[in-house]
């Protein structure tokens, strides 16, 4: 008997190295590292780790190099829980890097080293697509190359998948087509602004923004703004402040809110309780330096989980949201 599959991920799977500063040096000069970690990373691993964590079974669908770090990064992702027979192994190429410098004052700065050979082929997508039959949700993040995220879109859609994207295509190729075929679209301050074709200053910016992606398709909004996170839907909205939890890297928390608002809608939460838990868990994700989330019941309920309790719907079965 197969295991069974709730989500898949379409996205990044990279080796990740977190250095915590006291101070990044000036050029020509020397600091103290403090803290080094390093773990498996990368927007589409951490969003399906943060799955596995909040209790769904996630597959996922990336390119990692045949390189000795590439085998170490899927055996931790089969001890998270993740099904990895998806993830291509592409000759000859070299894993995915990046390197996450915090300060003290949890301001970060990526260096990355992410060859083309190892973002998603059309054909990757091609290869992973009988894993969506069944599958209740599928998450695209929209850093690969935009005709790969629109195949998988397709594929999702094709079949009956709620499909939410997550960030916005980097040359803006492809948009209309993507947001046309999503449920849910995720995005920060900067993401937002290129998907809407606007700057987002603060929250009334979010609501227009928020109002012209609807107005293309998805069903929900998730946006970034400076002092919370901004959610709207088609009779809704719904602005929440950041969680008052200690900050040592934001790397992440995008990730972890993606991956809650998921587990909310699957679970059959409406739109305000499913927008509480992701706000809850992006608050208990940065807490410690790098992405990968720390999802359990005692974090999650430090990031005031209690006091933004979802919302089921009536004990009814969740809604399909593929179409």
């Amino acid at each position: 008997m197969e295991p069974r599959i709730d989500v898949v991920v379409f996205g990044q799977l990279a080796r990740d190295l977190v250095l915590v500063v006291d101070a990044v040096p000036e050029a020509g000069g020397s600091g103290y590292v403090r803290e080094r970690r390093e773990m498996l990373g990368g927007k589409g691993a951490n969003q399906a780790v943060a799955l596995a964590q909040l209790g769904m079974s996630p597959a996922l669908v990336a390119v990692a190099g045949d390189d000795e770090m590439g085998t170490c990064l899927l055996a931790q992702a089969e001890r998270d829980g993740i099904n990895v027979s998806a993830v291509t192994r592409r000759r000859g190429a070299d894993t995915a890097l990046m390197v996450d410098i915090v300060d003290r004052d949890g301001r970060w700065r990526y260096l990355e080293n992410i060859p083309s050979d190892v973002e998603l082929r059309e054909s990757d997508v091609a290869a992973a697509a009988g894993l969506l039959t069944g599958v209740a949700w599928a998450s695209v993040q929209l850093q690969q190359p935009p005709e790969s995220a629109l195949a998988a879109v397709t594929a999702a859609r094709e079949a009956g998948c709620g499909v939410l994207l997550d960030g916005t295509p980097a040359d803006g190729r492809l948009r209309d087509e993507l947001l046309a075929a999503a449920d849910v679209v995720r995005a920060d301050e900067r993401e937002a602004g290129l998907l809407a074709r606007t700057d987002i200053a603060d929250a009334d910016d979010a609501a227009k923004a928020a109002a012209e992606i609807l107005a293309r398709g998805p069903r929900l909004v998730a946006l970034a703004v400076q002092d919370g996170n901004y959610f709207a839907w088609r009779d809704g909205e719904l602005m929440l402040p950041l969680a008052e939890t200690p900050v040592a890297d934001t790397t992440g928390a995008g990730d972890a809110l993606a991956a809650a608002l998921i587990t909310g809608l699957a679970r059959g939460y409406d739109e305000e309780g499913a927008a509480r838990l992701a706000v809850a868990a992006a608050g208990a994700t940065v807490g410690h330096p790098g992405g990968r989330p720390w999802l359990t019941p005692k974090t999650l309920a430090a990031a005031r989980l209690a006091a933004v309790s979802p919302r089921p719907r009536d004990g009814k079965r969740p809604p399909r949201w593929g179409r």
